[in-house]
């Protein structure tokens, strides 16, 4: 069966009932980048023009230079924050995403970190406090999928770098972060739908998520006293680096269908939800999971 591939999916189109897909593609190598994509992942809602609600604020996004971190770098930005991006050796998307950001007015600090090694959290918060001075927000969002047909192709290596990239940099990203933060801060972890749905072919991805999920709760109620916010964002299908990068050519002609939206999301489509968590408008509001997934309903 042959869809229609749009590289911008308006309202009238998502009305049509009528699978969106992109071309097949794939990249050997993990994390992905951007720029190789086709089409590029769409990372800003022109029509959102922020209304001063993160003034002066100062926000760590690791996995900040592509996908999802990078519309949220840019929200954030429009809303009037400092960002400081972590990304692995994605150097080109990374310099992209700052010329972006400083085009908004704001400032951007790029900083190359393999966070499975805990001396990159230290080094990369320290590197921003002693850019900007303070920490308000921290957005632990990279992360890392392998597929594999069953558990018993999942080696070692794979298992550990998996937890190491996915949830165990989150804990040291944390750590090293928190001594800064202070009453109102916010800290806002990306997991995946897939930790409530499951998936046969990225168990230890999912699994990995799940601890997110868990993590989230109970930082939270950790931090409470503190005055100190964690949420969580779990989102469905999104087109970012992660998919050719995971995912077979084959695969990538029908990746997204199959939510009731029958359509893989964009990155521009989950940053208001981070400026909500990242915001006062949050007040109320922690411990809490946010679903942006194309209509799926999962418990």
């Amino acid at each position: 069966m042959t869809y229609p591939v749009y590289p911008y999916i308006g309202w009238e189109q998502q009305c049509t009932n009528v699978p969106v897909v992109f071309p097949p593609q794939h990249q050997n190598r993990r994390p992905g980048f951007e720029y190789l994509m086709t089409p590029r992942p769409i990372s800003e809602n022109p029509a959102y023009t922020g209304s001063g609600r993160l003034n002066n604020k100062i926000a760590i996004i690791t996995g900040g230079d592509s996908g999802i971190g990078r519309a949220a770098a840019i929200a954030f930005a429009k809303e009037g924050a400092d960002l400081a991006i972590v990304y692995l050796d994605e150097h080109q998307d990374a310099a992209e995403t700052k010329q972006m950001i400083n085009k908004l007015g704001r400032q951007c600090l790029l900083i190359a970190a393999d966070l499975r090694k805990e001396e990159s959290s230290r080094y990369a918060v320290e590197a921003t406090i002693q850019a900007y001075g303070r920490l308000d927000i921290l957005v632990n969002n990279h992360g890392v999928q392998i597929h594999q047909a069953s558990i018993l192709d999942i080696s070692r290596e794979q298992l550990m770098n998996v937890f190491q990239t996915n949830i165990i940099s989150f804990f040291e990203m944390t750590k090293a972060a928190l001594p800064h933060l202070h009453a109102g801060s916010t800290i806002i972890n990306t997991t995946s739908d897939t930790a409530f749905s499951g998936s046969g072919h990225m168990i230890d991805y999912t699994a990995t998520k799940g601890a997110i999920v868990s993590f989230t709760r109970s930082l939270a109620l950790s931090l409470a006293g503190q005055g100190i916010r964690v949420n969580a964002i779990a989102p469905g299908p999104t087109w970012t680096p992660l998919i050719p990068s995971a995912f077979t050519a084959d695969e990538v002609k029908t990746f997204g269908t199959d939510v009731p939206l029958r359509r893989p999301g964009q990155p521009f489509e989950l940053a208001p939800v981070y400026v909500l968590l990242a915001s006062d408008d949050s007040s109320y509001i922690s411990g809490q999971i946010y679903f942006v997934n194309g209509g799926s309903v999962v418990t």
